[in-house]
């Protein structure tokens, strides 16, 4: 199974860079996790937020992959115990799928990324800075994995 977080916006301060990777590189290469950025649309454009919205969209898909699960992070979505989040990434390592995460940009994900999407995850009811959730959900799949497999740092 592989792992990747496709999310809008190439340009990141280097604190997440380094978090994300941090977390990233400790996960086994059976539940290997990894970051595909695609561009925002130009907003200097004045086509509007539905336009940006899909224009994000076609990337984030095309980066997902057509056979990938579609995992859509919105603020809608479902809560996730650390518990939750460890079953879940247990069953779809046995079904040996691809998983994609979807992570949109500042106007959220466009009506058809969350149609297509197979579950929605909420991280929080906050709203947090896109760059920000790179790196809190590289921590919650290793903290889940190491529940899955008895490692102690979920302690």
């Amino acid at each position: 199974m592989r792992l990747k977080l496709v999310a809008v916006g190439a340009r990141v301060p280097g604190w997440v860079d380094a978090g994300f990777a941090d977390y990233a590189r400790r996960l086994p290469r059976d539940c290997r996790l990894e970051l595909v950025a695609v561009a925002a649309a130009d907003r200097r454009q004045g086509r509007g937020v539905d336009h940006w919205r899909e224009e994000e969209a076609e990337r984030l898909l095309t980066a997902a992959g057509r056979d990938a699960r579609l995992i859509a992070l919105d603020v809608s979505g479902r809560s996730l115990s650390t518990e939750d989040l460890s079953g879940r990434l247990e069953a779809w390592r046995m079904e040996g799928r691809d998983i994609a995460l979807l992570v949109g940009g500042p106007d959220g994900l466009a009506p058809r990324c969350l149609d297509d999407a197979e579950m929605r995850w909420s991280l929080s009811a906050l709203t947090l800075p896109h760059a920000l959730v790179r790196v809190v959900v590289a921590e919650q799949i290793y903290r889940a994995w190491t529940l899955m497999t008895g490692h102690p740092y979920h302690r």
